[in-house]
């Protein structure tokens, strides 16, 4: 699933960063510790295609990333890639629906309310279809976003931060929700967290 030998990548003129080898098989789980700042979110960005790494190789779902470039490398991570980011990146202008539905766009597959409906009721939102995301609480826009990130049924789930600013109830319910949705697909699970919450339920 991912495989990594030598990752490297490099901000501008600073020192580049470097990162361990990783060998992850399909349907396992990855943790991802450290402190904010030591280069957890950039790795998520380089396995998701984000980035282009500067330095070693990387093996995502089959591929090589770094032999893909515009709109075919889009394609590929919108059908093998979803993605739980720090910032939810909800669109505003757009209902709930809608905002799952980009998914399909992004994919070049046509849109399917049918899945959009049952990933919503698959992680409890099922009635905010309709809403915009001014509409809902932060918690809600949270599973909105795991929704989104699942519905194509992903090889490979990427989550940055994903109990950051939560009490411990809502931080067990989002790992929890993260596992179950991975499970229901059968994707690798990659978590970034320096919560000690996470590292003690995942370790």
């Amino acid at each position: 699933m991912i495989r990594t030998r030598g990752l490297a990548y490099r901000y501008g003129a600073g020192s580049p960063l470097q990162f361990a080898d990783v060998d992850l098989p399909q349907g396992g789980t990855l943790l991802l510790q450290g402190r904010s700042g030591a280069g957890k979110s950039t790795w998520l960005a380089l396995v998701a295609g984000l980035r282009a790494a500067t330095g070693g190789d990387l093996f995502v779902a089959g591929i090589q990333l770094g032999t893909q470039r515009g709109a075919e490398l889009d394609a590929w991570r919108a059908r093998c890639i979803g993605f739980l980011p720090q910032k939810l990146h909800l669109s505003s202008a757009l209902t709930v629906a809608d905002n799952l539905a980009l998914a399909y766009f992004a994919a070049g597959r046509p849109r399917d309310d049918a899945a959009i409906a049952r990933a919503l009721a698959q992680v409890g939102v099922a009635e905010l279809a309709g809403r915009k995301p001014h509409q809902i609480s932060g918690g809600q826009a949270q599973r909105v976003a795991l929704a989104r990130a699942v519905l194509l049924q992903p090889e490979l789930l990427l989550a940055d931060e994903p109990t950051a600013s939560l009490d411990d109830e809502a931080a067990a319910d989002a790992l929890a929700l993260l596992q179950t949705s991975a499970a229901a697909c059968g994707a690798s699970l990659v978590v970034a967290t320096h919560d000690q919450r996470v590292v003690q339920a995942l370790a």
